[in-house]
């Protein structure tokens, strides 16, 4: 095989596995740590609507000028974001409300003081459960291109690709934190945990995989135009609609807000700094 192909697998796979690092964190988590789970959950939302606005869709917009005018190209991509946010809804729709843990207001995610244990625990580990499921489902669907492209992108410029790999594994650290931390509260098991975390970040050099195998061939940069603008949607409406409000009902106070600000900030300068 080409040295140029495992040189780029090799680092779309780096990138990927960097989820690992995230769900880690799931070792360290108590169940009665309710700050720090408000916190984390603040934080992988944060990332993922920055990324969503401020690298995700411009790429996406990027992608389509090559093929139309800049403003049909930022029509389209905005379209694409819509339908992924209208995609998510209808998923989200499709889920019963006794296993949907933004519909269930009977009880907090991380439990309610005034209910017995018993009452509660089962409705809770199955919602966060779902949640953790849910993320990595997202970050899967969002990792499958990414890795495609980054891929692409290391085959034709390893310098380039590199860069971008490193970004990459750097936001796909708090993405690991957005799967494990749910799973574990729900299951009480580190090892699913890291699992389900490591499943999510395999999508990345499956993406690769099957991109260099099969897919290739048929993929121009307006497929993946469209491709990242719905990803960037389905990120949105995930962050908003499940990770925001399950962090907001496991502590008071400000610190989901905190959890959000630090989020954007880290990746922000993460990006920026990798331009300098």
């Amino acid at each position: 095989m080409d040295s140029a192909v495992i040189l780029a697998f090799a680092v779309t796979l780096a990138a990927g596995l960097a989820t690992g690092i995230g769900s880690t964190i799931a070792f360290f988590a108590k169940t009665t740590n309710k700050s720090f789970f408000a916190l984390s959950m603040g934080f992988s939302a944060g990332v993922m609507i920055y990324l969503s606005f401020a690298e995700i869709l411009p790429k996406a917009t990027q992608y389509l000028s090559d093929y139309v005018t800049a403003n049909e190209a930022a029509g389209l991509a905005a379209g694409a974001l819509i339908a992924g946010l209208v995609l998510m809804a209808i998923i989200d729709a499709l889920v019963p409300s006794g296993a949907n843990p933004h519909e269930n207001t009977d009880v907090e995610l991380l439990g309610n003081t005034d209910t017995p244990l018993p009452t509660v625990d089962e409705v809770q580990n199955k919602a966060l459960l779902r949640m953790g499921v849910f993320v990595a489902l997202a970050i899967a669907i969002h990792n499958f291109p990414e890795g495609l492209a980054t891929f692409l992108l290391v085959l034709d410029d390893p310098e380039i690709g590199i860069a971008l790999a490193i970004a990459v594994a750097m936001h796909n650290i708090p993405e690991g934190i957005a799967v494990s931390v749910p799973v574990y509260y729900a299951t009480k098991s580190r090892l699913k945990a890291f699992r389900l975390s490591f499943l999510s970040g395999l999508a990345e050099p499956a993406g690769a995989v099957i991109g260099y195998l099969i897919l290739a061939q048929f993929l121009n940069h307006f497929v993946l135009g469209i491709i990242f603008a719905m990803v960037a949607g389905v990120m949105i409406f995930l962050a908003i609609d499940t990770l925001l409000p399950t962090a907001r009902n496991s502590a008071r106070g400000h610190l989901t807000v905190y959890g959000v600000i630090a989020g954007m900030a880290v990746i922000a300068l993460s990006l920026v700094l990798l331009r300098v």
